[in-house]
């Protein structure tokens, strides 16, 4: 068999990927222009997809559903169906296994291939890349975009910045001819490089990916420090990151959530409501995972970002918990002691130091174990039968967001 000196990886992307999936489930919209927002029965919200012909329009992903409807008043709106997306993107992932066994999720739209291994099983690169598209839109009805190249950073800009923009929707971009390719396009164009990040470059004189790399890396990191390495490496294509299938797999360093309110709040007896909520979605998402915490932390931030208001704090507590009242109890204190008493729009609680939950230290002097089997057996309940089968009583109260977020995943729709 021969060697094979080269990586071959793959950036695979699905084009408009909520919008194609909901196009694939209703046939009749085919032709006519397609858009999944927040809430169209309010017709409020922002656009988390548009398909194509949508886009022709001027609708761009993010911007409001009010402005996308000033755009193309009998565009179709659709409610995000989060459960339906997460099912095909790993229906998705299971077509690329069966290519290769090195397919790593980069997020729901996006995966990295390393198809090395795989050449003389199935072809060339371009070969693969077809029959994958073919594969994926036979049993899916979505489009894949895909870049080639023999680093993931390389192959995530080949599709990005190329493989989108041919009818093909496929790229192969050597690292050689970075040069003549990449390097000509402006620095703001570049992985990894935002609109800020863009702007500070330009006060330096570097307007295109080529200036970038060609730049000497002390400079950057004298600027940046590691950062400043890092965006030197994206620039010359250099990455030695291998496709790790078991990235998410491995035991997380943190567990949390973060709520939005649907308002200001602004009372302690509003906030602590929800702050009891998140507490108990963090320490059952922690009894789920059989872990526990030593670090709680919580933070908060007021509506007007351009005068940011809130906090971010953590505590150690005396032993590692995953018991709702203890961390709920932790997260309280916290809040108490750094809130300035104005309005808050978004909340978060989160437990680090993670330990296995087989290192509980017993003890006849508590009831911390009486606790843990209350909560495996309401945990039970909801796994079972809901999230809304069993509820505290506070969660009837106004202010309270656990029966609207039962309904959703991610923050939206299932």
């Amino acid at each position: 068999m021969p060697r094979q000196d080269r990586r071959v990886i793959m950036l695979a992307d699905c084009q408009s990927f909520y919008a194609s999936v909901e196009k694939s489930a209703h046939p009749e919209y085919k032709d006519r222009p397609l858009v999944v927002a927040g809430d169209p029965a309010r017709r409020s919200g922002i656009i988390l997809a548009a398909c194509p012909l949508a886009k022709s329009y001027g609708i761009t992903t993010a911007e409001r559903l009010g402005e996308a409807l000033a755009k193309c008043p009998d565009v179709v709106v659709v409610r995000p169906r989060m459960a339906e997306y997460i099912r095909v993107s790993l229906h998705i992932t299971r077509i690329l296994q069966s290519f290769t066994d090195l397919v790593e999720p980069y997020s729901i739209d996006e995966q990295f291939l390393d198809v090395t291994g795989s050449l003389d099983l199935f072809g060339n690169p371009e070969t693969i890349a077809r029959s994958i598209q073919s594969r994926v839109m036979e049993e899916t009805g979505v489009y894949i975009r895909i870049g080639i190249s023999d680093t993931k950073v390389v192959s995530k800009m080949a599709c990005d910045l190329y493989a989108k923009k041919v009818p093909s929707g496929i790229c192969t971009l050597p690292r050689k001819d970075l040069p003549s390719t990449i390097w000509k396009k402006p620095v703001r164009d570049m992985f990894m490089v935002g609109s800020r990040m863009a702007q500070h470059l330009y006060k330096m004189g570097v307007h295109t990916i080529g200036d970038l790399a060609q730049t000497p890396l002390s400079r950057l990191r004298e600027r940046w420090g590691v950062n400043g390495e890092v965006l030197w490496r994206i620039a010359r294509g250099i990455d030695d990151s291998p496709v790790k299938p078991g990235t998410y797999a491995h035991q997380q360093q943190g567990i949390g959530h973060q709520m939005t309110l649907p308002r200001d709040y602004d009372s302690w007896e509003d906030i602590k409501v929800v702050l009891l909520e998140l507490a108990e979605l963090v320490s059952r998402r922690c009894r789920d995972k059989s872990l526990m915490g030593h670090v709680v932390s919580v933070g908060c931030r007021g509506q007007d970002y351009d005068r940011p208001t809130g906090f971010s704090r953590q505590m150690k507590v005396n032993e590692p918990t995953n018991i709702t009242d203890e961390v709920y109890d932790a997260a309280a204190a916290l809040f108490l002691r750094h809130w300035d008493g104005l309005p808050i729009r978004r909340i978060s609680v989160s437990l680090t130091g993670l330990v296995p939950d087989s290192e509980v230290q017993l003890s006849w002097f508590d009831d911390r174990e009486r606790k843990r089997e209350l909560e495996r057996a309401t945990d039970d309940i909801k796994r079972r039968y809901g999230d809304t089968a069993i509820m505290r009583a506070s969660s009837l109260c106004s202010s309270a967001q656990a029966h609207e977020r039962s309904h959703k995943i991610g923050g939206h729709y299932k």
